[in-house]
């Protein structure tokens, strides 16, 4: 593994730029954000049209260091497997060169599932099996290039359920593809965060923290909104802490010899602020992850 996994909290910008766009200057208040806030690891994204080495130098200008990212494809019919190939081969020789040695791997954006999230819409075995043949060879392409795929829980995606992550994981195996949990989404699609990491705990080799509130969970909402409508209300991603996770277990199921980081990735703040809501996360994670993370 590499030698900078060393159980940092990292940050992922997505609450800046998600309404705003992949902007510089997004990028720039979020990385002076992070530097106030004490986060000394960021979510490596390489801007389009910077190298590498540019972007290592310019989020170091921020006491930053790049942290584990997400190649994400639909993994589905929708796609031309070859491009998904070439770009993931691309993209693993970029994080390579930041000196990452494993990445998230996902499923996002199936358009009906999009419309009625976490409930597993519009099912297709057929669909799942070629999903999971498209990611597998996804894997031996990120592999090839030096770097870990960890399949990363994401409601809209493919892989959305208990039954689709594990029918995923179990399928492709330790030797292709490892675990990174999210534990937000995988509480919002009805998954226990903590069974799930218990029972992959040999193959977890990153974790996106989130919360969530009660609100939109196991039916209590009238299923009437979309992925991002219930996302936006604020009464789903919470920072952790406020919301109904139970992080001491979480923490607890990780493996003893964990090496990655812990990412705090709250898509949209329950808070007033982008910045409060990572500085109240910054400050539960160094009570939290005391032990983890110094």
């Amino acid at each position: 593994m590499s030698a900078q996994q060393t159980n940092r909290v990292a940050a992922n910008p997505i609450p800046y730029w998600s309404a705003r766009g992949k902007t510089r200057e997004v990028f720039e208040e979020a990385f002076a954000d992070f530097q106030r806030i004490g986060f000394t690891a960021v979510k490596a994204d390489i801007p389009e049209g910077m190298t590498a080495d540019e972007y290592r130098t310019w989020i170091g200008g921020y006491g930053l260091a790049p942290s584990l990212s997400l190649f994400s494809s639909a993994f589905d019919e929708t796609v031309v497997l070859a491009e998904v190939l070439e770009a993931a081969k691309a993209f693993g020789a970029a994080q390579a060169s930041l000196g990452l040695d494993r990445t998230m791997i996902s499923s996002m954006a199936i358009p009906a599932r999009m419309a009625a999230p976490a409930i597993g819409a519009d099912f297709s075995q057929e669909r799942l099996d070629l999903a999971i043949e498209n990611a597998g060879r996804t894997c031996e392409v990120l592999l090839a290039e030096g770097i870990r795929p960890l399949h990363h829980s994401h409601v809209g995606g493919v892989f959305e359920t208990e039954h689709e992550i594990r029918s995923l994981l179990d399928t492709l195996g330790p030797d292709l593809i490892g675990f990174g949990p999210d534990t937000g989404h995988l509480r919002w699609a009805g998954a226990d965060p903590v069974a799930m990491i218990t029972d992959y705990r040999d193959r977890v080799g990153g974790i996106h923290i989130k919360d969530v509130y009660a609100d939109h969970l196991d039916g209590a909402a009238d299923g009437a909104l979309s992925y991002h409508e219930t996302s936006q209300t604020k009464r789903l991603w919470a920072e952790p802490g406020l919301g109904v996770l139970d992080f001491d277990a979480i923490v607890a199921a990780m493996p003893a010899d964990y090496d990655g980081d812990y990412m705090i990735e709250v898509d949209f703040p329950s808070v007033e602020s982008v910045y409060e809501s990572h500085r109240l996360s910054y400050e539960w994670a160094n009570h939290a992850l005391d032990v983890a993370t110094r």
